[in-house]
């Protein structure tokens, strides 16, 4: 539990019980999870206290949510260095066949040229196909 109060401590974030648990439970996912995927796994848990923890996480740039067309926002936990800023954003991949979204860290999203006066606050993406456990 050192490692999860260490990275809390790490984002300004004050390492609850509960918090410490959500924590616990993100890092366990090889892939992009839901609120729903984390309400399932902590069954004793509220959902407004599992939006809060979420929001609180986001807040403090501790996750980052991925919006990969499924019609559920996807969340995955950040690098220790990643502040959420244009410069740290990467390309998602989403499976078609399993459904997981996966972060492609080592992929950044190009620079794209904007015409002129339009301001980039957000990019999004997300390539589909099929990952490398379903293709097996």
């Amino acid at each position: 539990m050192k490692h999860i109060e260490k990275i809390l401590h790490h984002r300004e974030i004050k390492p609850t019980a509960i918090r410490m648990l959500v924590l616990e439970a993100m890092l366990h996912h090889d892939s992009a999870f839901s609120l729903s995927d984390l309400e399932g796994e902590m069954g004793t848990v509220d959902k407004s206290t599992l939006s809060r923890t979420i929001n609180l996480f986001h807040q403090h740039h501790l996750i980052h949510s991925i919006d990969d067309g499924s019609g559920s926002i996807k969340y995955s936990v950040c690098r220790d260095d990643c502040q959420c800023s244009l410069g740290d954003l990467h390309v998602h991949f989403h499976c078609n066949k399993c459904g997981n979204t996966y972060c492609m860290e080592s992929i950044s999203i190009p620079d794209i040229p904007l015409p002129r006066n339009f301001r980039l606050e957000n990019v999004n993406f997300v390539m589909k196909g099929v990952c490398a456990q379903c293709v097996r």
